[in-house]
């Protein structure tokens, strides 16, 4: 791995993963997402503040942003470390805008669209179990707790290469971190549903 390769692709990884494609989406509304809701510039308060449709658009440009990051990676450099990195970076990048004072989202739709592209059985899998805890707990930071804590051992199930499980172990370690105030309220019973207003 060359240290120019490296800072490459963890140059442009974290570039787009840094469009704020909630905040911008909200926006044009008038809407400044780190004002209103729970603050988070993600799609679960666009989803709050706006209509389902600009949040499911806001979801798919975030995973969206993750996954091009790793595609680019692969095609300038085809090792799977740097694709790894260049995931990370990206989900660092949408956690840590630099255009919004570097307070970004919770960094789920963008680590999930990266690891569809690193492995992408293991990913649908997770997602699916996302989507089950959502429906049955109508607990979004719930499903995705869930999802991300299951991405690592799906990853060694599904015969990611060693890189790929080391980068889901970090990822899923911080998007966990993020959600940290939400087990929180999750554990004392206080923590909001899907669909339920600010």
């Amino acid at each position: 791995m060359r240290p120019a390769d490296f800072a490459l692709v963890v140059a442009i990884g974290f570039l787009l993963g840094s469009i704020p494609f909630p905040y911008l989406l909200t926006r044009r509304r008038g809407v400044d997402l780190r004002t209103v809701g729970s603050g988070n510039v993600g799609a679960t308060n666009v989803l709050r503040v706006s209509s389902p449709a600009t949040a499911v658009t806001a979801l798919a440009l975030d995973a969206g942003k993750g996954g091009l990051a790793v595609w680019v990676a692969a095609a300038l450099t085809r090792q799977p470390p740097l694709m790894v990195c260049a995931g990370l970076a990206a989900m660092l990048g949408h956690v840590y805008p630099p255009w919004l004072g570097f307070r970004g989202g919770k960094g789920l739709a963008t680590t999930a669209g990266a690891f569809a592209v690193l492995t992408p059985a293991a990913t649908g899998v997770a997602a699916a179990l996302f989507v089950l805890v959502v429906a049955f707990t109508r607990l979004v930071s719930l499903g995705s707790v869930s999802a991300v804590v299951a991405l690592p051992p799906l990853a060694a199930w599904f015969g990611a290469s060693t890189p790929v499980i080391w980068g889901a172990c970090a990822a899923s370690a911080f998007v966990a971190f993020r959600h940290r105030s939400n087990v929180r309220r999750l554990w004392l019973g206080t923590e909001r549903r899907l669909g339920q207003r600010l």
